[in-house]
């Protein structure tokens, strides 16, 4: 599965884009890390590693819901910037 682990002080999330088994831990040992997002910025930051996601979707990774909505938001601002 593809979702958040969220890292960053108290009060103060940040979150990485991980690949992790399904029933392990939110901040378990993940397989790899695929991006990050950070929501304190305005506006929020996301960095994803798209090669990578595309990959781990193929081989049968599912996306959680949150990240599955960041990555629709990307490509929009990807146009946006073009």
């Amino acid at each position: 599965m593809i979702r958040l682990a969220r890292v960053g002080a108290r009060k103060q999330p940040h979150y990485r884009i991980v690949v992790i088994e399904k029933d392990r831990a939110r901040n378990g040992r993940s397989v790899e890390v695929v991006g990050t997002y950070n929501p304190r910025t305005n506006p929020a930051t996301v960095d994803l590693k798209r090669d990578r996601i595309d990959y781990w979707t193929g081989n049968g990774a599912q996306l959680s819901e949150r990240v599955g909505k960041l990555m629709a938001q990307k490509p929009a601002e990807a146009v946006a910037a073009a």
